[in-house]
């Protein structure tokens, strides 16, 4: 199985990847790399997520961070649409 990301959810990776640098320098390595690890592990369990709230799609959460993946599981690929902060206002 294959992960293929969005531009728009790779963008958003990459804004909360800034926003930690400018905020909180320390924290920035080790949450990129548990999103980005825990995104990595749906290879093996591609239904690890909860049932999201668009059709088709699923929600990987990530305790004790606040942010959401929004993925969709297809025959040979995990496609990442989106990644939000659990406080966002979003579709």
């Amino acid at each position: 199985m294959r992960i293929r990301w969005t531009s728009a959810a790779a963008v958003d990776l990459q804004r909360i990847s800034d926003y930690l640098e400018e905020h909180h320098p320390h924290y920035r390595e080790a949450t990129v790399r548990k999103v980005y690890a825990a995104i990595q592990s749906l290879k093996d369990w591609p239904h690890l997520g909860r049932v999201g709230r668009e059709e088709g799609t699923r929600e990987l959460l990530f305790p004790p961070l606040p942010y959401i993946a929004v993925y969709r599981a297809k025959d040979q690929s995990i496609e990442v649409l989106r990644i939000y902060h659990g406080a966002q206002d979003r579709p």
